[in-house]
């Protein structure tokens, strides 16, 4: 019974309606950013094909070209208050 009424609650409660906080948001803009990334080795703590670390091969480490979010401190407090507005989050 228990579950039936958190699952209604869930699907009828819209998600917009839950706070989320600006740690919760830093990670939805990693997330995203690292979902974009066409290659395996967006980030340093990322694993190449032969299980190993990205390390300094990763798109982080390397200057120009593409510069994917991988830390939370790679999020700035404006890019936060966009992805809210955009996303219509709370």
């Amino acid at each position: 019974m228990k579950s039936l009424l958190l699952v209604l609650a869930l699907v009828l409660i819209p998600a917009s309606s839950f706070a989320v906080t600006d740690q919760q948001v830093r990670d939805m803009i990693i997330k995203e950013s690292l979902q974009s990334y066409p290659g395996n080795c967006p980030c340093p703590y990322n694993t190449m094909r032969n299980g190993r670390r990205c390390g300094g091969r990763s798109a982080y480490s390397r200057p120009g070209g593409r510069s994917p979010l991988c830390y939370p401190k790679d999020v700035t407090d404006k890019m936060v208050k966009a992805y809210r507005e955009q996303h219509h989050v709370k």
